[in-house]
């Protein structure tokens, strides 16, 4: 554990080294104080879809801290930041539905959790499918989440089935370690940490 949390460490303050002024040590504390708060429709949701609540609990942190009605700049909404004209239209695709939800659906908790947790498993099965250690499922789960499968996948091949080959060969830090200095968003990395952070607060 403490050389995992030595090499985060390091892939942090790298991506930061580009930035004049340092960034604050993220605290978990508060926001997973807030998202436990909807403990309670986290674990039905996750039950529903087969994803652990204590994930969906950890990104609800680091999205929004619990916090139901937040929209971001770039029109993800809600406690889970989902985008209704990407992860939104792609759950209602899979439930067989047209259209998106609306910012008002995704403010709903319950709306917003069902839909990214279902999000969450659609990953897992589809782009994701074949990755064998649970760990390193997580977290390209994560990475996915926050960016996208097709980016992460990218990084890896151009081909699905080679990139899941070059995954499989990595232990979970590994597979952390390369994230960190070849996938394409900064934001990446930094997401590992925070949600990683998150899950030890709980």
């Amino acid at each position: 554990m403490n050389m995992r949390w030595l090499i985060v460490l390091v892939l942090f303050l790298a991506g930061c080294s580009s930035h004049t002024t340092k960034q604050a040590e993220w605290d978990p504390a508060k926001p997973v104080q807030g998202a436990l708060t909807w403990m309670p429709i986290t674990e039905q949701a996750a039950q529903e879809w087969g994803v652990s609540p204590r994930v969906i609990t950890a990104i609800i942190a680091v999205e929004t801290g619990g916090n139901p009605t937040l929209v971001s700049k770039s029109n993800a909404v809600g406690l889970m930041q989902i985008k209704a004209s990407t992860a939104g239209a792609e759950v209602y695709r899979h439930m067989g539905w047209s259209g998106q939800p609306s910012t008002s659906e995704l403010k709903d908790p319950a709306r917003n959790i069902n839909i990214g947790t279902a999000y969450l498993n659609i990953l897992e099965h589809g782009p994701l499918a074949g990755i064998e250690d649970p760990q390193t499922m997580q977290y390209a789960l994560l990475v996915s989440y926050a960016n996208g499968a097709g980016a992460l996948l990218r990084t890896f091949s151009s081909s699905r089935s080679k990139a899941i080959d070059e995954i499989n060969d990595l232990s979970p830090q590994e597979f952390w370690e390369y994230v960190g200095k070849h996938h394409p968003s900064p934001q990446a990395p930094r997401y590992l940490y925070k949600v990683s952070r998150a899950l030890d607060e709980m």
